[in-house]
Order: structure tokens, then C-alpha cells, then sequence
């Protein structure tokens, strides 16, 4: 898969039960297209990666995935049906990493130390047999 959108969202991420959702999707959306140039891409299938880096009293990280997958849509992807696979993952600052093998952009969100989603988009599809073998 070819990684062809990224994205540091330097605010703590909204759930979908938050009373303000539809300001943090435009704010998600607004950053989005900030980045990304062009009309959504063609490809057949995406992938969606999260990284929500935080502190203490986390947000439910299954309760962030549609917001954010939602807001790129028609920018990144025409629309999110083509979103075949989601991984999504939560790290508190005290955990440990190894920053040699981390995309700059997260290494950012890291070293901000403040509450941030770290988004990346991959095209291409993924034969699912072969996940599991």
C-alpha cells in the first residue's frame, strides 16, 4: 500500500457523542483540504491509520475512528465506503518509542506533548486471506 495522505490534528479529538461533532469535522475537514491538494483519490480501496497520542482520561479511541474517516471524505477519498481497513491505536506520552521508525509527522505530535491524532491515508487493496496466514 502507498501512503498518499497525512495529517497532524493538534487537538483532542472528539467521540461521536460529543455535542460539538460538527465543529471538530470541519475542523478536520478544513485541515484536510488544507493538505491535500487536488480532487479524492481513484484508487479502488483506502486504509485508515489513527494515532491519538494523550495524557490521562483518554477519549474512547473506537469513538473517534467515524469522525475522522467521515471528514475526508470527498477530499482524500470519494467517499468512505472505500475504506476497507482501520487501524487505530492510542498512546499515552509516557509510553515508550522508537522514534527511528516512526513517520516524522507522528515524532511531531510526540514532542508536542499535547493531545494530538496523527491520520494517515493508504491507497491500494489488501488481499484479506492474506492477513490471516
Amino acid at each position: 500500500m502507498v501512503t498518499i495522505f497525512e495529517l497532524l490534528l493538534p487537538r483532542r479529538p472528539l467521540s461521536l457523542q460529543a455535542t460539538k461533532l460538527q465543529r471538530w469535522k470541519e475542523y478536520v475537514r478544513q485541515e484536510a483540504a488544507r493538505v491535500w491538494i487536488g480532487p479524492p483519490s481513484d484508487a479502488p480501496a483506502f486504509r485508515l491509520t489513527l494515532v491519538y497520542l494523550c495524557n490521562t482520561y483518554p477519549v474512547d479511541i473506537d469513538n473517534i475512528i467515524k469522525p475522522i474517516q467521515d471528514s475526508l471524505e470527498t477530499i482524500v477519498y470519494p467517499a468512505d465506503g472505500l475504506v476497507t481497513d482501520v487501524d487505530s491505536h492510542r498512546r499515552l506520552f509516557t509510553d515508550s518509542f522508537n522514534l527511528a521508525t516512526l513517520p516524522p509527522l507522528l515524532i511531531q505530535g510526540i514532542v508536542l506533548q499535547a493531545e494530538c491524532v496523527y491520520v494517515k491515508v493508504q491507497a491500494g487493496s489488501v488481499n484479506p486471506i492474506s492477513l490471516y496466514l
